[in-house]
C-alpha cells in the first residue's frame, strides 16, 4: 500500500455502505476468516468506496466487510475510490440489490453460497448485464453518428 493511500483511509460505519453484490461466496468467505484478526481491525485491507448519486456504495471488498460485520465490527477502513470504472454498470447492480433488499453488508447473511453456484448467480448475471450494457452503447453511438451525418448532409 502506498504511503498517499494511507493518508486516505478512514473509517465508514458498516450500515452506510450500500453493498453493490447480491451474493457472497462461502469459498472467498472462508479463506479471508482465515486471516481476519478480529482484535486488530487495522491490519484489515481497507476497502473501496464510491459516491454513486445518493449513496456511499462499496466497489469491492465484500467479503471483507461481510467478515468484518460476522466479527461484529460495526466500522471498517475505507477509501475513496478514484479509478474510473464502469459506473452504469455499478448503478445497475446497486439497482438489483436494492429491489432484492440488499441494503447494508448485514442483509447479505443468507445469500452465502458455494463458489459454483455464486459463479452462477452473480459472475453469469454481471455478463449479461456487462453484455447488454455494451449493445446499449453500441446502438446509442450509432445512433449519435446517423445524427451528426444527417446534420452534415451525408
Amino acid at each position: 500500500m502506498n504511503v498517499g493511500l494511507m493518508a486516505k483511509i478512514f473509517m465508514m460505519k458498516l450500515n452506510e455502505i450500500q453493498p453493490s453484490q447480491l451474493y457472497i461466496s462461502s469459498e472467498k468467505l472462508s479463506e479471508v476468516m482465515k486471516t481476519f484478526d478480529p482484535n486488530k481491525p487495522e491490519s484489515m485491507e481497507p476497502i473501496p468506496i464510491k459516491r454513486l448519486e445518493n449513496d456511499v456504495i462499496f466497489v469491492d471488498g465484500h467479503t471483507r466487510a461481510f467478515a468484518a460485520f460476522l466479527h461484529s465490527f460495526s466500522e471498517v477502513p475505507v477509501y475513496w475510490e478514484d479509478e474510473e470504472l464502469d459506473w452504469d454498470a455499478y448503478k445497475i447492480c446497486t439497482e438489483w440489490c436494492k429491489k432484492d433488499g440488499i441494503h447494508t453488508i448485514a442483509d447479505l447473511k443468507n445469500r452465502v453460497v458455494p463458489q459454483k453456484q455464486y459463479e452462477i448467480l452473480w459472475y453469469k448475471r454481471c455478463e449479461k448485464m456487462q453484455h447488454d450494457l455494451e449493445t446499449k452503447r453500441k446502438r446509442m453511438r450509432s445512433h449519435e453518428n446517423s445524427k451528426i451525418a444527417q446534420e452534415k448532409g451525408f
